[in-house]
């Protein structure tokens, strides 16, 4: 299956939205519970910390929240990967009907 012009310039698109995203965002704070998620998911300490603690203080809602901090790189990298998709689709020929 080839690839058509209006898929090409839908993943620039795409690449050229989350990039900006990546611009704008300095750091995302996961809620506890997606972070108890992860935690379990890739065999991480905290899991059961969390766990120990929740039961320990009696609270419903797990205390710890992982912060992710994207380099900057990762943004531009998206910006100037979708303007080169964008740009390659306005050169390719319309697909016929």
């Amino acid at each position: 299956m080839d690839i058509s012009r209006n898929q090409f310039f839908f993943a620039g698109f795409l690449c050229l939205l989350l990039g900006g995203q990546f611009q704008m965002v300095d750091s995302i704070k996961l809620t506890p519970d997606f972070t108890q998620f992860l935690a379990e998911r890739t065999g991480h300490p905290l899991a059961s910390v969390g766990a120990a603690t929740q039961t320990l203080t009696q609270s419903e809602e797990p205390s710890a929240k992982k912060v992710i901090t994207p380099p900057d790189w990762i943004g531009w990298s998206l910006v100037s990967l979708g303007s080169v998709l964008v740009l390659h689709s306005w050169g390719l020929k319309k697909p016929s009907s």
